[in-house]
Order: structure tokens, then C-alpha cells, then sequence
């Protein structure tokens, strides 16, 4: 089961972060290798683990910096906002340790946040979360 526990400075405040890379999807990226196009390089983003998120988010300027087209289009509600329709794209995630999830992720406006991504329950929901917060530590396993 590949897992990494990565040690924060003052976990309670800054939160479970970890940086990731953001790639485009395996099925794009097949089509691109065959038509011998460029593939988009990886967009490196601080993401957040966020159990109070149902789906994974990524900040709406990526997409557009991978060349990504929308899969969906999906409502979401915001601490201040109910019913906001969001691009769904489908993305690698690029994880410590050499873990790799594939996923439909959510484009939302993250203005004025410390991140560019919040992993979510819909990919959390096939690992292990332990937040140690007396170490200032988590660890997720897949």
C-alpha cells in the first residue's frame, strides 16, 4: 500500500498540505504520444486534504495552463455561495512517494487561499487519512 507522512509546522493552522503535480490524463495523454503532439508539462500546486470537500478541486487557472478541455460540468456550494456551476476535467494527481491518482477534479476559483488544490472524499475515499496533530504530522496510504 504506497503511503507518505509528510511533518507540518504548525499543522492546526496551516492545515494538511502537501505539494502535488497536476498532469493531464492517461487517456489524453495516450492520444498525444500517437499523433506525436507535446505533451503539457506537470503544474505544481500546494493541495490540501479536506475531508469536508466531496470532490477534489483544483484552482479554474490549471486546466487552461494543461490544455485540458471540460469532461462535465457540475453545481457545487461554497462556505459562501450555494449552486456554482464548475468545469469537471479529468487529471493525474502526482503524489510523495510515487503515488498516482487518477481523477475527475473540479475547477473552482481559490483566489486568496494559501493553495491551489483540495483533495477530496471522492479520492480520499480509497485511502487511509491519519492526522497526527500533537507531531504535527499526517500520513495517507493508498
Amino acid at each position: 500500500m504506497p503511503s507518505f507522512t509528510t511533518q507540518v509546522p504548525n499543522l492546526q493552522a496551516v492545515g494538511p498540505v502537501v505539494e502535488v503535480r497536476l498532469v493531464i490524463g492517461s487517456i489524453l495523454e495516450g492520444i498525444l504520444q500517437k499523433s506525436n503532439k507535446a505533451i503539457p508539462a506537470p503544474v505544481s500546486a500546494l493541495a490540501m486534504i479536506d475531508t469536508g470537500a466531496s470532490g477534489t478541486v483544483i484552482r479554474d487557472d490549471i486546466p487552461q495552463r494543461l490544455g485540458l478541455n471540460p469532461v462535465g460540468v457540475t453545481s457545487i456550494n461554497t462556505p459562501s455561495s450555494t449552486n456554482v456551476s464548475c468545469f469537471e476535467y479529468l487529471v493525474r494527481l502526482l503524489l510523495p512517494n510515487q503515488v498516482v491518482i487518477e481523477t475527475t477534479v473540479i475547477a473552482a476559483p481559490l483566489q486568496g487561499q494559501h493553495i491551489q488544490c483540495l483533495i477530496g472524499r471522492d479520492t480520499l475515499r480509497h485511502s487511509v487519512f491519519v492526522y497526527t496533530g500533537y507531531a504535527d504530522m499526517f500520513t495517507l496510504s493508498f
